[in-house]
């Protein structure tokens, strides 16, 4: 056996007698340690030291500054995310099997099945070292999904870069899509869907989101607890390295405004066939019945499992830390507390199982060591090589941290932002608007080529999105589908949205669109929606700028979630996601609360796609159209605008719509649906003809008659509560007398159509008509619509963008 380390939290950093136990800690209470350098505020520092009764050991403070961080504890943003506990109803929880609290929900779907799902950031770690954050950042809430006990099925991605022309995004788009690809692709995984958007107030912060899918049985659930005295406590998996060290309480918590070479230790490194292999191996140490409860080694490693299981038990627990399997031997107990190396997971294993849980995680070559047990103490002890330097309660280091009542105000440039408007008579007066047919045919083609509406396929073909066989629907449609059940064909549907734009211009209303666009891109696959995640996007919680945007959209997402009906089961913050000067209206990223809706379908058969795919088919347009274009696409694209209020949000309408989506679909009353947002009835008429490759001729005149609107208002609206809908001519008196009876607005636009555009050419194909206005030849709009992406970054695996 070796001679103890030097257990400081850094060995670089601190000068602490070795070793720095409890013991040395009682009898040298002036001896300083470097708290600030590991995130700790002075006030944070004292309350250690008033909680022990003494100072902190070197490796106590490691604990608590990566369990106290911003990330691990949510110190200033849990006093307001208790709404969504707050506002949830009994008649909300119906289907919610495990909500808030834990490694990620879960929602009984029905016949016994359940799902878990969950949404996380990896933003930070993915602009210092783009592939391995990104890639880690996947390989994390995989493990979450892992730890209730269910099969991770499908994941998602929601990715926000800097501007296109910007000589640095580059780097990150190739670097964060790669990972993505990479450590999903390797794990078998599908990616089913997500988001990619471009805008300059992501150029230092970069926000990759991650979500993850998983399927278990009702019995099958698995929790985050140590209870039973006696108990071992096994880690397994990866050996413990030096990678990842202060990544939660420096990564997450702090701007790079030291610079970005500092910050490359604390990137994690992945192995995603490790991370299969412990797939495998969790599978059937549950099936095998000798785990009593798990928890995933993410952000704050060592100290995080311990301190959580502990917590979340009925005693205590104590670790041999000498035990813990290392790559690196130089590691200090500070250091192996503190590292997030991955493909790590956590058990505690009754005495009487543990040679059946040691004998299939060999079988899995899955490294396991027994690094100690629970206890009847109600403290967390660890020792080193002999030396206590851990003795707390764990329920101050993971439950009982700080929180913080930040302070929040308006901003003060609110009022001028939302008085630019672009919309109505005062917007058309400062800001020009086609008039004519051939304007308003380039407008439709440039919005279609910019780098927010065109095809996605650079990235997704990049994915694998139908490995394992249960994938329905992936995009471009408006939802993912998994089947569940092969033999029933139950299923589950997956869309995120948000709008950073809208947030920006008004962050309560910007998340409950957020929500309301999830909900209906669910709803427009035939899903019935039951349940969110959502990841929090926002800037530093010490500037009330920043601060008042994260509280307003909590509160319209909370109330939203209520007036739906649909529950929150988890999530995720990420704060200071910002480099301007606190107080100015470019402090920070655009507020970015994503939002993810799961959703339920009988049979994934049934689900409806969002594309026409017969010619003579009515297109309905569902829900009212207003002159809503502040925010909007084509006031990004065309005036680079950002002013004035978002589309207003109509959620009993939303709701009305979704029914009317999710009925239609199970009777078999639509062939298609497509929701409309950004980019208005435009892009949703562009996306539904390129979907397979069948043209429309479409009709404004008495659209814009009902809803008082010009033919430019009507195409690039972005009004919310609308879809499109194909609907077979035998089935349209259904159809209408359906939404004639819910009261939702409807109106027969147009039909599909894939005659050719010009008959005298030979092999001219099919159009889209806006007739009296414009004529666009599908294969013109699909050259435009593929073409951007692979321009900006290369020919990269693009193949057929509409597929």
């Amino acid at each position: 056996m070796t001679t103890a380390p030097d257990t400081s939290a850094s060995a670089s950093t601190a000068d602490v007698a070795l070793p720095d136990t409890v013991e040395h800690a009682a009898g040298t209470p002036d001896l300083e340690l470097p708290y600030a350098e590991l995130g700790l505020k002075p006030d944070e520092y004292q309350r250690i030291v008033d909680l022990l009764g003494r100072r902190p050991t070197a490796a106590e403070l490691a604990m608590y500054s990566v369990m106290w961080s911003e990330h691990c504890s949510y110190k200033s943003s849990k006093v307001h995310l208790r709404q969504f506990g707050d506002k949830t109803t009994e008649e909300m929880r119906e289907h919610l099997l495990v909500g808030i609290g834990e490694n990620a929900g879960v929602v009984d779907i029905g016949d016994g099945w359940a799902v878990t799902f969950k949404v996380e950031s990896h933003n930070h770690p993915s602009f210092v070292e783009p592939y391995q954050g990104a890639a880690t950042g996947v390989g994390g809430i995989v493990r979450d999904i892992i730890s209730m006990g269910a099969r991770p099925v499908a994941v998602m991605d929601q990715l926000r870069f800097g501007a296109v022309d910007h000589p640095d995004t580059a780097r990150v788009v190739h670097g964060v899509v790669a990972g993505v690809g990479g450590y999903g692709n390797s794990l078998g995984l599908p990616n089913i869907g997500g988001e990619l958007v471009f805008d300059p107030s992501y150029q230092g912060n970069p926000l990759v989101n991650a979500l993850c899918v998983g399927v278990l049985r009702h019995e099958d659930i698995h929790l985050a607890n140590a209870s039973g005295v006696g108990n071992k406590v096994v880690l397994f998996g990866a050996r413990t390295g030096g990678d990842g060290i202060g990544g939660a309480s420096i990564l997450a918590s702090e701007t790079f405004e030291d610079g970005v070479p500092t910050k490359r230790p604390s990137v994690q490194v992945g192995d995603p066939f490790m991370e299969k292999v412990l797939i495998e191996c969790c599978l059937e140490l549950y099936a095998a019945g000798v785990v009593e409860g798990i928890q995933d080694l993410g952000a704050a490693g060592i100290s995080c499992a311990t301190s959580e299981l502990a917590s979340n038990g009925d005693g205590g627990m104590h670790v041999d830390l000498e035990n813990v399997l290392l790559r690196d031997p130089t590691l200090t107990a500070g250091e192996i507390l503190m590292s997030e190396s991955q493909e790590r997971m956590m058990a505690v294993v009754a005495p009487a199982k543990l040679d059946r849980f040691l004998e299939i995680t060999s079988r899995w070559d899955v490294e396991t060591a027994v690094i100690g047990e629970v206890t009847g103490t109600g403290r967390l002890t660890i020792d080193h090589h002999g030396h206590r330097i851990v003795d707390v309660d764990p329920r101050t280091v993971a439950h009982e941290g700080p929180v913080y009542h930040r302070p929040y105000a308006r901003p003060g440039w609110m009022d001028d932002l939302q008085a630019d408007t672009i919309s109505g008579e005062q917007g058309a007066a400062r800001y020009p608007r086609p008039t004519t047919g051939e304007e308003l045919r380039e407008t439709v083609l440039r919005l279609v080529a910019s780098p927010n509406l065109a095809s996605k396929a650079w990235v997704t073909d990049q994915y694998d999105r139908f490995v394992q066989g249960n994938t329905a629907m992936a995009q471009p449609d408006d939802g993912g589908v998994i089947r569940v059940d092969e033999e029933t064909g139950l299923g589950v549907a997956l869309a995120t949205d948000a709008n950073g734009r809208y947030a920006k211009l008004d962050p309560y209303t910007g998340a409950q669109l957020a929500l309301a666009e999830a909900y209906r891109n669910v709803a427009t696959v035939g899903a019935r929606p039951m349940a969110v995640t959502d990841c929090l996007n926002f800037g530093s919680p010490e500037d009330p700028d920043a601060m008042w945007q994260l509280v307003q959209s909590i509160e319209g997402l909370a109330d939203a979630c209520a007036e739906l009906g649909v529950p929150v089961t988890g999530g995720n913050v990420s704060l200071y996601n910002g480099t301007g000067e606190p107080g100015t209206i470019d402090s920070s990223i655009h507020p970015t609360p994503v939002v993810g809706v799961l959703g339920v379908l009988d049979d994934v058969a049934r689900a409806t796609p969002s594309g026409w795919r017969a010619p003579g088919q009515a297109i309905y347009l569902l829900g009212t159209t207003r002159d809503e274009l502040d925010g909007s696409a084509w006031a990004d694209v065309v005036h680079g605008h950002l002013g004035g209020r978002p589309p207003a949000v109509d959620l009993a309408a939303e709701r009305t719509l979704a029914a009317i989506l999710v009925n239609a679909s199970r009777d078999g009353l639509v062939d298609a649906a497509h929701d409309l947002s950004d980019g208005g009835l435009a892009q949703g008429l562009v996306e539904a003809c390129l979907r397979y490759g069948t043209g429309a001729r479409v009709w404004l005149e008495e659209l814009c008659d009902r809803d008082g609107l010009t033919p430019f208002e009507a195409l690039f609206s972005e009004s919310t509560a609308r879809a499109l809908v194909a609907v077979p001519r035998s089935e349209e008196v259904r159809f209408v007398d359906m939404c004639t009876a819910r009261g939702v607005p409807h109106l027969r636009i147009g039909v599909t159509d894939d005659t050719p555009h010009a008959p005298d050419v030979k092999d001219a194909g099919p159009a889209l008509e806006v007739q009296g206005q414009f004529i666009l030849a599908v294969d013109d709009l699909r050259e435009a619509f593929t073409g951007t992406l692979p321009r900006l970054f290369g020919e990269g695996p693009v193949t057929d963008a509409a597929r």
